[in-house]
């Protein structure tokens, strides 16, 4: 989830990035189109170059080849809810594409600054609770085998910086005595995954919120045995570094201290600083931008091939992927909402809806 949060600006220059080659190839090409089912309801209409065209066609078509979609437990309206996300991984799989699945363990957002509890665990004792994010788990996969929509890729919490299911699984620094719980509420989840998946077909990915910070994190999953496939990050270059040599950096040693698979689950950049509603936007500023990558429909695609170029270049081949977070999320309550996308201007749609430069990043 893009956050406004912002931090002091260092600038690295240690790590040169090799020029952008446009034929590589990367395994996953993502879309976090969580938002999209409530979009489509609300009559909103999606373009390419030949005109109006469903939101997942035209992402399949320029190369997407995997959508995130998140699911909270029991949400106060039907969005990201348990149907809802079922029916939408039906049409997922019909377009030939893979799924990503991100369980928050929470009835709404879940992130850095928020891991709210479900309601209904409210006050249950621990090992119960942990029996509950398992059993959850479980029937949740074995629905999604049921109907033939099994994920790639299963998320166990969302940005989980700081724990989950807090208090339970909160942890405030990286030698809180709290991190056997967490570990154990994580591991739980994993376990849920596994008793349907008994074949290991799916990947099981762990999402932390930074590149800063990340080896601590994942070095206290690995002392407290915690069984995952892929480093899960999140990259807004405004929320954290303003520097891709940076990122590169960071990225290649995850890669060498943990010889894991890494995944940038969660980016985006601005096509412009402007607003298509009255809801104000994460970003608007130029002090917001990395150097050389303008607010620009060139300069949103200049950002995500490099990006991708990062990932591709991580020493043996542990690059596996990016995604691309709510590019659909455009202004779809209309130009006078205050409610509707804090994210219209790091869409790749335009402000008349239309698919912008920026999804060539896609590209096989």
């Amino acid at each position: 989830m893009v956050s406004a949060c912002k931090k002091s600006i260092t600038t690295q220059t240690t790590t040169v990035i090799p020029p952008v080659d446009s034929s590589s190839k990367i395994q996953f090409r993502g879309a976090d189109l969580s938002f999209l089912p409530e979009i489509e309801q609300a009559g909103t209409i999606f373009y390419d170059s030949t005109g109006a065209k469903p939101a997942l066609d035209i992402f399949k078509e320029y190369g997407c080849n995997l959508v995130r979609v998140r699911l909270w437990y029991q949400p106060s309206s039907a969005h990201s809810g348990l149907d809802e996300v079922l029916n939408f991984c039906r049409r997922i799989k019909a377009e030939g594409m893979q799924i990503l699945l991100d369980f928050h363990y929470s009835d709404t957002w879940a992130d850095p600054s928020h891991q709210t509890m479900p309601a209904a665990w409210v006050g249950l004792p621990f090992n119960i609770l942990e029996d509950s994010v398992k059993a959850y788990t479980q029937r949740v996969i074995g629905l999604l085998k049921a109907q033939n929509t099994l994920p790639a890729i299963v998320q166990i919490g969302n940005e989980i910086n700081a724990g989950m299911l807090w208090d339970a699984g909160k942890v405030n620094s990286s030698t809180d005595p709290n991190w056997v719980n967490f570990a154990a509420l994580v591991q739980s989840g994993i376990d849920g995954v596994k008793a349907v998946d008994t074949n290991d077909s799916i990947a099981i990915m762990l999402h932390y919120a930074e590149v800063d910070g990340a080896v601590a994190f994942f070095n206290n999953m690995k002392q407290n045995n915690v069984n995952y496939d892929i480093v899960g990050l999140s990259y807004y270059p405004w929320r954290s570094e303003l520097d891709l040599s940076y990122v590169q950096q960071q990225l290649n040693n995850l890669a060498a201290a943990f010889n894991k698979k890494i995944f940038i689950a969660e980016t985006a950049y601005p096509f412009t600083l402007q607003w298509n509603d009255n809801t104000n936007n994460v970003v608007g500023e130029a002090s917001q931008l990395i150097p050389g990558y303008d607010a620009t429909p060139q300069g949103q695609l200049k950002y995500l091939q490099q990006l991708r170029n990062i990932v591709i270049n991580i020493p043996n081949k542990l690059g596996i992927g990016f995604c691309y977070w709510a590019p659909d999320w455009v202004a779809f309550k209309g130009p006078t909402a205050t409610d509707g996308s804090d994210a219209e201007n790091l869409a790749l749609f335009d402000f008349s809806n239309k698919a912008l430069p920026g999804m060539q990043a896609y590209s096989k």
